[in-house]
């Protein structure tokens, strides 16, 4: 049985709308923040494709207003489920600008799962959109977006491991220091920027945005990775070949 839902979210930005509309609605700028490796073909009528676990996703554009709106629906499953975005943009004074995401679509029987993970991954996913546009403006990143391990462990066990291994307390709060050295790449040295339940860990780092996601039990205790590097030549095969290495080792 499908379910309808409506997802809405609001957020001011330390940027300008120009701004705000080259991280949303080009490829290199949801790469430098959202999920996956992103493409979009501009205009109403246009495309977008994201590129997740091997997996691509397509949707077309139904509003493109520069600056101002951007929507897109995803293709319809053979049960009918679809998803549905829209962005839409306002200047304020002061340089700042407010970003208001409508998302809507049907979901399947586990329904109230997807529904609450889905408001969690949109918190941290805008907080990653306000830190991107405050402290790497003008830069794009490379996106390691193929590191994940099914099975990982159960959500405090999965924490405690996670934590321990980024020289972190129990509880992290913003601002703690982090670190990890990953065979094959530079020590990872920075700050938690971000830190929701036992599910969400965001790591700041000079020029890295570093986010590990726990799925939780219903979803299959998968722990995920979803790093977006900013310095120079950032080799992404590389990269997600030695945080793979590094999830297997720890959750083995």
């Amino acid at each position: 049985m499908l379910h309808e839902f409506e997802l809405r979210k609001e957020i001011t930005l330390p940027a300008a709308p120009e701004e705000v509309w080259e991280a949303i609605a080009t490829g290199p700028g949801i790469d430098s923040w959202f999920m996956g490796r992103n493409e979009v073909l501009g205009g109403e009528g246009g495309s977008t494709r994201m590129t997740l676990g091997g997996m691509t996703e397509g949707s077309t554009i139904t509003a493109w207003e520069p600056g101002k709106r951007f929507a897109h629906r995803g293709e319809e499953a053979p049960d009918g489920r679809f998803m549905a975005f829209e962005y839409l943009i306002e200047g304020r004074d002061g340089g700042s600008t407010v970003l208001r995401l409508a998302q809507h679509g049907f979901l399947g029987d586990d329904w109230e799962t997807e529904y609450e993970a889905m408001q969690e991954g949109w918190d941290m996913y805008l907080h990653t959109l306000a830190a991107y546009l405050l402290h790497f403006r003008g830069r794009t990143a490379t996106a390691v977006v193929s590191a994940f391990r099914p099975g990982s462990a159960d959500q405090d066990r999965a924490w405690s491991l996670l934590t321990g291994a980024l020289g972190l307390p129990g509880d992290p709060a913003a601002g703690d220091p982090a670190r990890v050295t990953v065979d094959g790449l530079a020590p990872v040295e920075g700050v938690v920027d971000y830190a929701a339940g036992r599910s969400l860990l965001g790591v700041r780092t000079a020029d890295g945005l570093y986010r590990f996601i726990h799925s939780g039990p219903e979803r299959g205790d998968v722990m995920v990775l979803g790093h977006h590097l900013f310095a120079p030549g950032a080799d992404a095969a590389k990269a997600e070949r030695a945080w793979q290495d590094w999830l297997t080792a720890l959750f083995s």
